[in-house]
């Protein structure tokens, strides 16, 4: 099997490549959106600030191709840290200093990104470090194999809350709940970074490799 990496120019996908290699499937860079169907599955990362990422996403192409590549073509996608808050439908990240307007992103699971401290956190920003998930979903597929309360590891100051709430997967604690992993059909996304998680990262990764198809 083939996990294709979007490589759309947000920084070094070092890691994200090596934790692939560990699962003895094959992962390739991709850097152009019509190359997406030479590959079985995508990973899209990210890194930094949602407006300059969805920038590059927009620039490159590849809103469009992702949107076919899911729902036409019926490719699994899985969007890691940031890449998880650019399935939402807009981003407060970038947004005027008033507070007017806002990013928009792909809009494969409706939602919301929000600074943590609109979602009333008052704890030192960014969340940084280990932190426990607990999964709220009766669907276990991306957490199979995983204990309910393991940790992995986040960094990040904004927070995706989706508009229909069966789409969360999992939450954190972080002074207030957190939403930690979401789904909707073939789009999986995880606030946390499964490729620094340690095994159960791994394992977690694993499931989304060996997911059945919808």
């Amino acid at each position: 099997m083939k996990i294709g990496i979007i490589d759309y120019g947000v920084g070094n996908l070092g890691s994200v490549m090596r934790a692939i290699e560990a699962l003895r499937v094959t992962p390739v860079l991709v850097d152009r959106a019509t190359d997406m169907h030479t590959v079985d599955r995508l990973l899209l990362p990210g890194v930094g600030n949602f407006a300059d990422c969805a920038q590059l996403l927009h620039q490159g192409g590849w809103v469009d191709a992702l949107h076919e590549e899911v729902q036409h073509r019926g490719k699994h996608l899985l969007g890691v840290c940031v890449g998880m808050q650019l399935l939402a439908t807009t981003s407060m990240e970038g947004a005027q200093s008033d507070g007017q307007g806002t990013t928009p992103g792909l809009n494969l699971i409706p939602g919301k990104v929000e600074h943590l401290s609109s979602l009333g956190c008052t704890l030192r920003v960014p969340h940084s470090g280990w932190n426990n998930v607990s999964a709220c979903a009766a669907e276990r597929e991306l957490f199979d194999g995983i204990p309910d309360g393991t940790d992995y590891y986040f960094v990040h100051s904004y927070a995706f809350t989706p508009e229909d709430s069966a789409d969360i997967l999992a939450v954190t604690d972080y002074g207030v709940p957190v939403v930690a992993a979401v789904r909707r059909g073939r789009v999986w996304g995880t606030q946390f970074h499964p490729e620094k998680s340690s095994r159960a990262g791994f394992r977690l990764l694993r499931n989304f490799v060996e997911a059945p198809e919808c």
